[in-house]
Order: C-alpha cells, then structure tokens, then sequence
C-alpha cells in the first residue's frame, strides 16, 4: 500500500468502523491499513476526541481493544422518535444488585450471586442474560458443574467503561455480605455512604451503527 496521508487514514478508518457496524478490534484496522497499532490507535483516539468535542451527531467507542461508532447520547429521543424506538427500560433493584456482583467477581455461578444477595436470582439473570449485559462462559470445575457467568461488551458500553479496569472499588458489603441500596436504587457504601453503580442503564451507546 502506498503511503497515506494522515487526513486519508482518518477517512479510511471512518469508513471501516461505519461499515463494520459492531465493534471492530484494534488489529483488524491495522492489518486492513498495514499500519502499526500505536499509530491506529493515536489516530483512532485523535477521532474520538474530535466527535467528542464538536459535539457530533456520532461518537467513537473504545471497548477494551476494539472500537465502533454509536449515537451521541444528546439525540437519543429524536433517533427513537425517527425509528420509533422505545427508551430502554431501567434496570430494577435486584437487576442492578445482580450485575454489580458479577461484575466485581466475575466469573462466577448463580449460586454465589444468591449467597451474596440472600434471595434467588434466577428470574433476574434471565433477564440480564435477554438484555446481553450478561453470559455464560463455561462451567465451574465441581460436582453438578453450574455455570459461570460474566459480563458483555455490551456491559461496557452501557455504563461508559473501557475495560472492566475502570470499575470503582468495591466496598465492604457489610457483615452480613449483602447488597444494600438507597432509595433511589443506588448501590451504597455502608462506611462511606457513596453509590457504586446508578440504578439506570446509561443510554450513550443504545444505537450503534447497523443495529436498531
């Protein structure tokens, strides 16, 4: 490939994460464009920023190591009014308790989640699991072999994150090792009395190019 011109790879990489329609790892751009990953990356930062910053109708997302382009979250009712998109439903309580647990012990069973919450989470799983926030990702390794379950891309995407690195501390559950919410369904630190994760799913990346 002959040698591009900065303003032509940030076309070329526009064009490949807009027909990619998914998210699209790092690698792929760099052996489509035969270019090393850091100067993908700078420029793929380079691209965020500017969505970012001109506060376009489009924003870049970056998934631990793969990308893809979603709405900006300032137009989300005018894209469901255009589509006749309903607004994602909130997650409930025992939604958001079951995630955050998987999320900060991942990969682990049902069983473990009930012990921590102290009620069955069957029901909720499922629902989880429908929502793609949720999967499973093998067997535990003792008798009657149950299920390990983990979080999704789409988990990321939901709650702003890169990586499941950028998860705040977990606290201290308290004695009795179970979730404790506020009223308005936020996670608390029993010590300090801050909310770990919101009660609701944030909607930034609800429309990514090529799903509805």
């Amino acid at each position: 490939m002959e040698t591009m011109e900065m303003k032509e790879i940030e076309s070329a990489i526009e064009g490949i994460l807009f027909a990619a329609g998914e998210p699209i790892h790092v690698d792929r751009i760099c052996v489509a464009l035969e270019m090393d990953r850091p100067t993908v990356e700078q420029v793929l930062q380079k691209l965020m920023d500017y969505y970012a910053y001109e506060r376009r109708g489009i924003r870049l997302l970056r998934i631990e190591d793969s990308w893809q382009l979603c709405s900006s979250p300032d137009y989300g009712d005018v894209i469901r009014k255009a589509f006749e998109i309903r607004k994602p439903a909130k997650l409930s309580q025992p939604a958001l308790e079951v995630l955050t647990i998987i999320a900060y012990y991942q990969p682990t069973t049902r069983a473990y989640v009930d012990q921590i919450r102290g009620v069955d989470s069957s029901y909720t799983m499922g629902l989880l699991q429908e929502r793609k926030l949720i999967e499973e990702c093998g067997r535990l390794q003792v008798p009657g072999r149950p299920h390990l379950y983990r979080t999704t891309k789409q988990f990321l995407r939901a709650f702003h994150l890169t990586s499941l690195d950028d998860l705040p501390e977990m606290p201290d559950l308290g004695g009795d090792g179970q979730m404790r919410l506020g009223e308005d369904g936020q996670i608390i630190d029993p010590d300090a009395g801050t909310e770990i994760l919101g009660a609701d799913t944030p909607e930034e990346a609800d429309f990514p190019h090529g799903e509805e």
